[in-house]
């Protein structure tokens, strides 16, 4: 079902975050459910992945990981404020200790010239941890940016689980 690429960083997440003994949580918007899917298509993820959230829709986005309303009215459902807010929300709906969430605009309608095709935001958390979030314009189909943004996701989720704890620093 995955490609070679997709499913070699899957199989890296899972690893990275297996050998700090973590779990992952995913919200998404424009994949709806791709990434939690790669992760899971590896036999063995349910000890890494926790769940998953699938908010498409900005109902939701409030309704089941706490993205608040003013948020997704001042800044709009794909922004980087809200993809925080979409890792945060998700992080502490969870038993899980990383969080990747990704809001965008895969096509091939939708866009704007504020906020083109491609466009999408990523969050990332980690307890403990300040969350970071990333800004790409993928280009290509519906088809592409939704696989590149997979890719990055697992990417971000790989970085986060490879961070050092506080604990860990301080020695």
């Amino acid at each position: 079902m995955f490609d070679h690429e997709l499913r070699e960083a899957a199989e890296h997440a899972l690893a990275a975050c297996r050998k700090k003994g973590l779990k992952v949580v995913t919200a998404e918007s424009c994949t709806g459910g791709l990434i939690a899917a790669a992760l899971t298509a590896i036999s063995g993820s349910s000890d890494v992945v926790d769940r998953a959230f699938i908010t498409y829709s900005n109902e939701a986005k409030r309704e089941m990981i706490g993205v608040p309303w003013d948020a997704i009215l001042g800044h709009g459902a794909v922004s980087e404020y809200v993809a925080r807010a979409m890792a945060g929300g998700a992080l502490s709906r969870s038993n899980a200790q990383i969080a990747v969430s990704v809001t965008g605009v895969a096509g091939p309608g939708g866009g704007s010239a504020e906020k083109p095709v491609g466009l999408v935001h990523f969050g990332a958390m980690r307890a403990g941890h300040e969350s970071i979030a990333e800004r790409h314009v993928f280009p290509g189909d519906r088809d592409n940016i939704r696989r590149l943004t997979v890719l990055t996701a697992l990417a971000m989720v790989s970085s986060r689980s490879e961070e050092h704890t506080s604990e860990l620093q301080s020695h």
